[in-house]
């Protein structure tokens, strides 16, 4: 998909397809208006007619329109002008993609970047522009021998700035969209991929695919005897019961300077979740593949990052393993040591993302951060608390995650405190190791934090809980892509 911008007035472009858009009631935005005028009232016609009223995700396409030069234009509702802001702007670019792909319209200009959504600019319409046309038209058929695809998909969409002076800062935006899009993609293809192909071995081969693509990353890939070596005593415990063995799987950028600290990014990439001993219900448990979407947005941001050549050091840590129930097994009440010495009652052999990534938050620490996040989809509880909308950040440095938040807020991928006060370590006391890993049925994500909390020490640290939002249910299953778009205006705010 080819991305462009340009600045001209509608009723003079030459393209396959012009879309503009329309509020409540049969308001005509700017641009359509300049259409209707042009065309002597012939949308303003239709309008009335009541062929459309702009409630949000409304389109009609037109063809053969008076006196335009275009082939067809695209009308799409908006909903009520005075309430129009992120949501509603992404409903429109969604609804506009798809109507696009449908129409045979190989090419389009957009002029939905024009309209005024609240608090943001041009460059942040363009780019979210994109970022959601790549969203609505990304499809997951790889597995399927008969995928329907369009027969003459859209190729190329180029997105109106207001003029000349807009122009630098749109095509910047457009380079920032496309190559968050390709990450959330990228994250999006791990993710729905079934745990019999995207095993840890498999995520250690895409590392090295990613490699190749872009030489400037350097991968180092650690197996079951390497771990043991290092004492990763809680990971090897979550990876006994499987047949796969795990990895730990370390992706370096080196896009700054000799000397600067990297930001680290620590993904759970759980490829199987069956809860172990601790055994799951099996409704739904096929869903248990997108348990390693932590890791795949590691993967999604380290490619972002490469494609925009970030001025900054980057590393990427990813502890994969599948957690399955075996005789050789985890049993609940075994104690292990992890990496950093420190014991662990393991009382719920379900509650295994929070194993894995304290040994890597520890491994992490060797590269000397500036500053780490972690993604993990790991409490259930997570859900109970805010649904499938905002993803639960904790950290130990309160500036850290006011940036974590603001990058959130900024990318349209937002995210949500929650506490983690000492208080809440009380619910982690084992009688026969140093804690317990599992607290009780109150405040699960954030006793879950308080576990990963003293693994994080020494390191400025925020963790994701992104169990909510990772993945969607029902009709619409599969793997969202975020929290890619977090992350990567988290590392753009930092260069």
């Amino acid at each position: 998909m080819e991305y462009a911008v340009k600045s001209g007035i509608p009723e003079k472009q030459r393209s396959a397809c012009v879309v503009v858009g329309v509020f409540e009631s049969r308001r005509l935005s700017t641009a359509a208006s300049r259409l209707d005028e042009a065309s002597g009232g012939f949308l303003t016609h239709l309008l009335r007619r009541g062929d459309m009223d702009g409630r949000a995700g409304q389109t009609l396409m037109l063809t053969n329109v008076p006196e335009m030069v275009c082939d067809r234009i695209l009308l799409v509702g908006c909903g009520r002008e005075r309430d129009f802001g992120d949501r509603a702007y992404h409903q429109a670019v969604t609804a506009a993609a798809n109507a696009l792909q449908e129409s045979g319209a190989v090419e389009a200009i957009s002029y939905l970047s024009d309209l005024p959504v609240k608090g943001r600019d041009n460059a942040w319409r363009v780019r979210a522009a994109v970022l959601t046309t790549g969203n609505a038209l990304y499809r997951f058929d790889r597995l399927k021998t008969d995928s329907e695809k369009p027969r003459r998909p859209l190729r190329k969409l180029t997105l109106s700035v207001p003029g000349r002076r807009e122009l630098p800062a749109g095509e910047r935006a457009v380079v920032e969209g496309r190559a968050i899009a390709n990450g959330m993609a990228l994250a999006k293809d791990l993710g729905n991929l079934p745990g019999n192909i995207c095993t840890p071995t498999y995520l250690a081969e895409q590392a090295e695919a990613l490699a190749k693509e872009f030489p400037a990353l350097k991968v180092e890939v650690l197996g079951p005897k390497d771990m043991e070596e290092l004492g990763m005593g809680a990971l090897l415990a979550v990876a006994r019961g499987s047949r796969q063995e795990p990895r730990l799987i370390t992706m370096r950028y080196d896009g700054g300077g000799r000397g600067d600290k990297p930001h680290a990014l620590v993904g759970k990439g759980v490829t199987f979740d069956s809860g172990g001993i601790s055994i799951k219900p099996a409704a739904a448990m096929d869903e248990m593949k997108f348990d390693m979407c932590g890791a795949a947005s590691v993967f999604g941001t380290l490619r972002a990052a490469l494609e925009l050549e970030l001025p900054l050091n980057l590393v990427g840590v990813v502890a994969a393993t599948e957690n399955l129930p075996d005789g050789n097994a985890t049993k609940p009440g075994d104690v292990v040591t992890t990496m950093s010495g420190q014991t662990v009652e393991i009382l719920n052999t379900d509650a295994e993302g929070r194993l894995a990534l304290c040994d890597a938050l520890t491994y992490t620490e060797r590269f000397g951060p500036a500053t780490v996040l972690d993604m993990a989809t790991l409490t259930g509880a997570c859900i109970v608390a805010l649904g499938h909308e905002a993803h639960a950040v904790l950290g130990n440095q309160q500036g850290l995650v006011n940036d974590v938040l603001a990058a959130g807020r900024t990318a349209g991928d937002r995210g949500w405190e929650l506490p983690l006060w000492d208080e809440y370590q009380d619910g982690l006391k084992s009688n026969f190791a140093d804690m317990a890993n599992v607290g009780g049925r109150d405040a699960g994500t954030i006793t879950a934090a308080c576990f990963l909390s003293r693994y994080a020490k020494k390191m400025r640290w925020a963790h994701l809980d992104i169990a909510g939002t990772a993945w969607n249910s029902g009709e619409k299953k599969g793997a969202t892509g975020r929290p890619v778009p977090l992350l990567t205006q988290y590392l753009l705010d930092r260069c």
